[in-house]
């Protein structure tokens, strides 16, 4: 019996051997994906973070949109809205435009469902499409925040709002789970 329980040890451990080393062959033999380019890399997490606050705002029930945490706090819409407005203080300067007088939209503007949804869609694809128009060489150059009133590179830029709109992301999440709901990206892939 001893030596039978060592064999299958040894086995187990030799084909285990094998198939590691076969994933290895295969990781050296299948080229290297290249770095992404600077404005890649921008755009990359501006659309990913954008897909996620979008995900949310189509699957969040539209009974459920006034909804908040406390009654202090933003509703689930004002969030999406205060969000999605916010990055116009970043297009808008990357553009050469003048920011927004407001960085919340006022839900009495958007008073649907829909129209959040809309708003959210578009403030996203105005910013991805900025970020597209100034390509990587674009991403070095500077200029001037309008909250901190300094220089800033657009690519420095850019990630300060995806990281706010990421934050805002988090909240929305806690909104999902204090409404008995699962966030879109919290649920099991199909």
């Amino acid at each position: 019996m001893k030596k039978t329980g060592i064999f299958a040890a040894v086995l187990l451990s030799a084909i285990s051997t094998v198939g590691v080393q076969a994933q290895d062959t295969a990781k050296k033999e299948t080229p290297v994906k290249p770095a992404a380019s600077p404005s890649q890399a921008v755009l990359e997490a501006w659309n990913d973070i954008g897909r996620k606050l979008i995900a949310m705002a189509e699957d969040f029930p539209e009974d459920k949109y006034d909804f908040k945490a406390t009654p202090a706090q933003r509703s689930f819409a004002e969030n999406l809205l205060h969000a999605s407005g916010v990055n116009y203080f970043f297009t808008n300067v990357v553009r050469g435009e003048k920011p927004p007088a407001d960085e919340d939209p006022k839900r009495e503007q958007y008073k649907t469902k829909a129209d959040v949804v809309v708003f959210v869609k578009k403030a996203f694809a105005d910013g991805a499409e900025a970020i597209k128009a100034k390509g990587d060489k674009g991403m070095s150059q500077l200029v001037v925040d309008p909250y901190a009133h300094r220089q800033t590179r657009i690519s420095d830029f850019a990630y300060e709002f995806i990281e706010h709109n990421g934050e805002h992301y988090g909240q929305l999440v806690v909104y999902y789970r204090l409404s008995g709901l699962v966030p879109p990206e919290s649920r099991p892939k199909k």
